[in-house]
């Protein structure tokens, strides 16, 4: 071995060692750390071991109502969410229903929107003093005096047409891939319909669905939003009760521990679908597989009544969208009303907002939130985008480095995942008690009070699903490539530049532009971490509805926002997923 060599050889040892510590003190100082922190908030007090957390939140009614809420909201809204989403999947991709297109159009309102934007426009259609109400006293008479759209079942109304989203995606995948000789078969067998449905169709869907059912349990276990917005004081769950708690100087040891709670449950969760995906899920299909054929629904009476269903759900879906877009271009008399006419059309609401001028009793402008969601989601979604291409290329380069080079490989793999176990709120919990002092790792900076802190949150947030998909689509790249390149003489670097981030650039893309529509209008971590001179829209809007309920009308502020929202994400779902596939069938 020439000096040279030799040379290259230290120098390449030296730079993954520095790759090596500067990732392990990301995953330890900023993922791990801070939720060691909050364990140690808990259940230490003067350095001694103590179990006082959990006698103070029994003694909390409380806390233990938002506990029990949770887990009484989690398995309800699962078997809301995983009946409307399964007959949403099978109304646009098993069953002839006239205006299928449309339909999923419709359907698909729920990706465009969520959050406080989505219940700020359930609120609107179906709160006291709403369009509904309004509309049902002025056409027909209808007493609303007791009219209510708060506690439990209002939440889960919401939620369950919130979150379906996720049925729309991966379940239509799922239907997709059933193999249309076993129906056949199973008609020429003599199988009813509802039989070939129940046994031959729904099992395929099963995987997918034990998936998404575990994903909204945990969203319902979770929930901030509703529960925050229209809960009421009978209906609050761990995370807006975390977030009341965590203000007061002497129950923030109740508050930490409830998110502990919700973070067991995460933990437990994830690793029960981890163990199922484990197992393998098996089909057999046809050597020439052949595409779905819809069937159609030959009973008369049960034809009519499946085309009203899937009416009915358009309808429960559009109104939301449909009115907010069309109050927004009305003046605040017609909003006050809730009623529309031509005369009232007027574009002073998006006047106001595009023109920075300030939000009533506040001294920042009402174009403020929309710009500091745009900087933080763009910015903590291009970060995350090259950190992770880069610690992806790492571990794909660390894989056959022998003993250490596979070590290295896990322990980046698995620490950056850390994060897709424990829930935002304790994320936040954990960044907050963290950073509100100095820290020697941090180089003595406060990060608590500045945009730094919900920047680094957003970042934490969407490390694990872009490793996902990114690693995914490392995969997809053929070895071939960079064999050629090697042995003509390219190097690593160049290599990497010319040949396979071109590759990787569509699927990046796609990452970057979802992580970007996730974090535009996100709540959970903002709520806990934002700076009053840096408003996220998500807080934004969950404060003007607060100033309504104290008698300042900002609504066509807060329904110019939801408009800006919903098209922001609508764009960027086109570019995740592209033209040809937002117009497949």
């Amino acid at each position: 071995m020439t000096s040279a060599q030799k040379n290259t050889d230290w120098l390449g040892t030296i730079i993954r060692a520095l790759i090596f510590t500067v990732l392990l003190w990301f995953i330890i100082f900023v993922i791990v750390f801070p939720n060691i922190d909050t364990m140690t908030f808990v259940f230490f007090q003067d350095g001694q071991f103590t179990m006082t957390a959990f006698e103070r939140f029994w003694a909390a009614p409380a806390a233990r109502a938002a506990l029990r809420n949770s887990f009484i909201l989690a398995p309800i809204l699962t078997i809301t969410v995983g009946f409307v989403g399964v007959s949403l999947v099978l109304i646009t991709e098993y069953f002839k229903i006239k205006g299928a297109k449309i339909l999923r159009m419709g359907y698909m309102t729920s990706l465009f929107y969520s959050g406080v934007v989505l219940v700020s426009g359930y609120r609107f259609v179906y709160a006291e003093g709403g369009f509904l109400p309004t509309f049902l006293y002025n056409t027909f008479g209808m007493d609303i005096s007791n009219w209510q759209f708060e506690g439990f079942w209002p939440v889960l109304f919401v939620m369950t047409f919130a979150a379906t989203g996720n049925h729309l995606l991966f379940l239509r995948n799922a239907m997709r891939s059933i193999d249309y000789q076993t129906v056949e078969a199973a008609q020429n067998m003599g199988a009813k319909p509802l039989f070939i449905l129940w046994k031959v169709v729904l099992p395929v869907l099963t995987p997918s669905l034990l998936a998404v059912s575990i994903f909204t349990f945990l969203g319902g276990a979770g929930a901030v939003a509703a529960p925050l917005m229209i809960g009421g004081a009978d209906f609050q769950t761990i995370t807006p009760t975390v977030l009341t708690l965590s203000r007061m100087q002497g129950s923030r040891d109740i508050a930490a521990l409830l998110a502990i709670f919700l973070g067991m449950a995460t933990i437990i969760l994830v690793s029960f679908l981890s163990w199922l995906e484990s197992r393998g899920h098996y089909l057999s299909v046809s050597k020439t597989k052949t595409t779905l054929v819809k069937q159609k629904i030959n009973n008369p009476v049960f034809n009519v009544l499946a085309h009203a269903y899937a009416y009915l759900l358009f309808a429960i879906y559009m109104a939301p969208v449909v009115l907010i877009t069309l109050f927004s271009f009305t003046n605040a008399s017609a909003i006050a009303r809730r009623q529309f006419t031509l005369a009232d059309l007027t574009l002073e609401n998006y006047i106001h907002v595009f023109s920075g001028n300030q939000i009533s009793g506040q001294s920042t402008s009402s174009f403020q939130p929309i710009l500091t969601s745009i900087v933080l989601s763009v910015v903590a979604a291009a970060i995350v985008a090259v950190f992770v291409t880069f610690v992806c290329r790492v571990i794909t380069k660390s894989k056959g480095k022998g003993w250490f080079g596979k070590l290295f490989s896990n322990v980046l793999e698995y620490g950056l995942m850390i994060p897709w176990l424990l829930p935002s709120v304790l994320i936040a919990l954990g960044l907050g008690m963290t950073f509100r002092d100095p820290q020697w790792f941090m180089g003595n900076q406060v990060l608590l009070g500045t945009i730094g802190i919900l920047l680094l949150g957003y970042m934490i947030i969407r490390i694990p699903f872009t490793l996902r998909m990114t690693r995914a689509a490392f995969f997809a790249v053929d070895d071939t490539l960079e064999e050629a390149a090697k042995n003509l003489g390219s190097g690593p670097l160049r290599t990497f530049m010319k040949i396979i981030l071109p590759v990787l650039i569509p699927s990046i893309m796609a990452i970057f532009a979802l992580n970007v529509n996730f974090l535009l209008t996100e709540f959970e971590l903002s709520v806990f971490l934002f700076t009053p001179t840096s408003v996220p829209l998500g807080v934004a809007i969950r404060n003007l509805l607060q100033e309504a309920s104290g008698g300042v009308d900002n609504t066509s502020l807060t329904l110019v926002y939801a408009v800006f929202t919903m098209i922001a994400s609508a764009l960027m779902i086109y570019v995740a997923y592209g033209r040809k596939q937002m117009r497949e069938d």
